[in-house]
C-alpha cells in the first residue's frame, strides 16, 4: 500500500527546485534524454533571478524547439525557418528596453539560417542568441546537419560523414568570434551537472551583455539526441564527452574587456 503524503510548508522551504516562474504549467514534446529541457530551464532561472520576465520577447525557431512558445511564460514570436535573428533584430530596434533572445538549432542557425546570424553578429545587434548544436536534425528525421562530425552515421549519411564529399562540421561560436560586434560568444555543454552550472553562468552573462549594450551576444550549448542518435539518454551523456567535445571545445570564444568588467 502506498500513502500520498501532502507536503507540508518545511517541507516545501527544503525543496531543492521548483518550476520557474517564466515557465508556463505544461509538459514539454522533448524526447526522454533530450537536453532541450535543461536549456529551457536554465533560461528560465535566469529571467527569473534577473526579475525580467515582465519585459522578456524570446524567438522560437523552426526545429524541435519550435514549441518553445509554449513553454516560456513571457512574450514570444515565431520567426520563419532560419529567421530568428533577423526577427530578433527588429524587436529589439523598435523596443530596445526589452531584452530579446532567440532560441535555435544547428539547422535553423548554422544552415538555412547562416547568413542571418553572422550579419546580426557583425552588425553589433543588442540580441542574445542561444545555440543547441545536437550535431544531427532532430524534428526532420535525423539528417546530417552542419554540426555532424566525420564519420557520423545519420539518416541521409548512413555510412557516416565523408568530409571528402559532404566537408567538415561548421564551428559556429569560433566563426562568430571573429566579428567585430560580437561581444560575448561562448560554448558550454549540458551534459553534466557541473556544466549545466557553467551554462547557466553564461547565460545569464549573456543576458546581461545586452542589458548593457555590449554587443552581439551567443552561448552555444553541446546538446543531446538520443532518439536520432540511437542512444540511451545516458549514453547520449557519455556521447557528449566522449565525441562532441573532442569536436566543439568548450570554452570563451570572444569576451569583450568591457564584458569582462560585468559584475552580478
Amino acid at each position: 500500500m502506498v500513502t500520498l503524503i501532502k507536503p507540508t510548508f518545511a517541507m516545501e522551504q527544503n525543496a531543492v527546485y521548483c518550476r520557474p516562474q517564466a515557465f508556463t504549467d505544461v509538459s514539454t514534446h522533448y524526447c526522454p534524454g533530450c537536453t532541450h529541457g535543461v536549456a529551457h530551464r536554465l533560461i528560465g532561472e535566469v529571467i527569473d533571478e534577473m526579475g525580467i520576465r515582465e519585459n522578456t520577447v524570446g524567438v522560437a525557431p523552426v526545429g524541435c524547439s519550435v514549441f518553445a512558445y509554449n513553454y516560456f511564460n513571457t512574450d514570444f514570436v515565431e520567426a520563419a525557418h532560419g529567421r530568428a535573428p533577423a526577427m530578433a533584430t527588429g524587436i529589439k530596434r523598435v523596443l530596445p528596453d526589452k531584452v530579446v533572445f532567440s532560441y535555435q538549432g544547428d539547422g535553423d542557425l548554422a544552415s538555412i539560417g547562416m547568413a542571418e546570424i553572422m550579419h546580426a553578429a557583425a552588425r553589433g545587434e543588442h540580441i542574445t542568441v542561444i545555440f543547441i548544436n545536437n550535431a544531427i536534425y532532430g524534428m526532420t528525421g535525423g539528417q546530417m546537419a552542419p554540426t555532424s562530425l566525420p564519420g557520423m552515421k545519420t539518416t541521409s549519411s548512413p555510412n557516416g560523414r565523408d568530409v571528402e564529399t559532404q566537408g567538415y562540421p561548421v564551428r559556429m561560436a569560433e566563426m562568430l568570434a571573429q566579428m567585430d560586434g560580437a561581444g560575448y560568444v561562448v560554448r558550454r555543454s549540458l551534459h553534466d551537472p557541473a556544466n549545466i552550472r557553467k551554462a547557466k553562468k553564461a547565460i545569464r552573462t549573456a543576458f546581461e551583455v545586452q542589458q548593457h549594450g555590449l554587443g552581439f551576444s551567443l552561448v552555444e550549448l553541446l546538446s543531446t539526441c538520443p532518439t536520432n542518435w540511437g542512444m540511451t539518454p545516458v549514453d547520449a551523456l557519455g556521447w557528449v564527452n566522449e565525441h562532441m567535445i573532442p569536436a566543439f571545445p568548450l570554452g570563451d570564444y570572444k569576451v569583450s574587456p568591457a564584458v569582462a568588467q560585468i559584475k552580478f
